[in-house]
């Protein structure tokens, strides 16, 4: 696994290179499912950045991780999967980030529990840019009231948009699927300050992603491998 990192680094320098970017796109590895063993050898390689589908297993991981010797703030915790409201507490108090939220009453509840005295949360907007009915997200037409929503709360800064495209065979599909993307991002940045991030390709299709304007890239599999395979390990990555 610790050999994959450099391919991975270099096939987003390459791409982000080509599309005219240069150092402009981050890696998120996407470690759900993953050991705390295997976080803390990518983060010991330089990887700071990770990202978990469910808050308790990521609350899991993290403890595992202090007995490991990392120590908490060394990790920048990205909440990639579906939030439930019960968990927006939890979710505010031990996150970095929530790339996920989509819906008004989670805007309040992130908002109500991050403490006053932490830093803001940076939220992404996730957009259901398909309008996949399986999928989380809001609807297109939807990113401007929520936007204005977030960007008003006390304790969470908007910093831009999430999307999981539907997986498609045709490579057209998903690139247009990334240009809707792109073009919802341009707009809400004209309209907001600080919107940086749009966090959009995986594994299989990170490098068209960045082609298309992906500031932000959630690598699974290429990372870590074929991932172990158990109930509701669903999501991106």
């Amino acid at each position: 696994m610790t050999s994959l990192l450099q391919p991975v680094l270099d096939r987003i320098d390459a791409a982000a290179r080509a599309a005219g970017r240069p150092g402009e796109v981050r890696l998120l590895a996407v470690s759900k499912t993953q050991p705390a063993a295997a976080i803390r050898a990518l983060h010991e390689l330089g990887q700071r950045a990770f990202g978990e589908n469910y808050v308790q297993e990521a609350l899991a991981k993290q403890r595992e991780l202090a007995a490991l010797g990392v120590a908490a703030d060394a990790i920048e915790w990205h909440l990639i999967g579906p939030l439930q409201s019960n968990k927006a507490r939890e979710a505010a108090q031990h996150f970095h980030w929530v790339q996920s939220l989509d819906r008004d009453k989670l805007v309040d509840a992130l908002s109500r529990h991050r403490a006053a005295a932490a830093m803001p949360l940076n939220v992404l907007i996730q957009v259901n840019v398909d309008g996949e009915a399986s999928k989380s997200g809001c609807a297109p037409d939807a990113v401007d009231a929520l936007a204005r929503r977030v960007a008003a709360a006390p304790g969470l800064r908007l910093r831009g948009l999430m999307a999981i495209p539907e997986p498609s065979p045709d490579p057209a599909h998903r690139r247009a699927a990334f240009d809707r993307m792109r073009a919802l991002f341009d707009a809400l940045r004209t309209e907001h300050e600080g919107v940086d991030t749009l966090s959009m390709g995986m594994s299989d299709d990170f490098e068209p992603a960045i082609a298309h304007g992906a500031t932000m890239v959630r690598i699974g599999t290429a990372l870590f491998g074929a991932r172990r395979v158990s109930a509701g390990t669903g999501g991106p990555g």
